[in-house]
């Protein structure tokens, strides 16, 4: 028996908005400088993509990209300074949440779990 904890952020109305989907798009957007190239890696729109990242930056009233049009050849995309701390804090918080959680499991999977026949 293991653990799953999924993180997600949400809204005042309770509708997610971020989770570890997101973190990996913005880390395809980061290696690639290309929201296609990210999309596409995650089997993903483009134009899916551009809603979930639209999002995001909505709720989170910051911006999160910076767009430099050229075409195939010299358009890219990258991250804001604010983009990589919010992804590293993301992370951070998603590590602590889940040593907390692998803590509180310890007790109930020795209670619970199954015993070795």
């Amino acid at each position: 028996m293991k653990l799953h904890v999924k993180l997600a952020l949400a809204n005042a109305a309770d509708e997610e908005f971020c989770g570890a989907g997101l973190l990996q798009l913005l880390e395809g957007i980061a290696a690639h400088g290309s929201i296609q190239r990210a999309a596409r890696d995650m089997d993903l729109s483009y134009v899916k993509a551009l809603k979930i990242l639209n999002r995001l930056e909505r709720e989170l009233g910051e911006t999160l990209l910076v767009r430099h049009k050229g075409g195939a050849a010299r358009g890219h995309t990258e991250l804001t300074p604010f983009a990589r701390r919010f992804m590293r804090d993301f992370a951070a918080l998603r590590q602590r949440v889940r040593r907390a959680a692998d803590a509180a499991y310890k007790g109930f999977h020795k209670r619970y779990g199954r015993k070795p026949e």
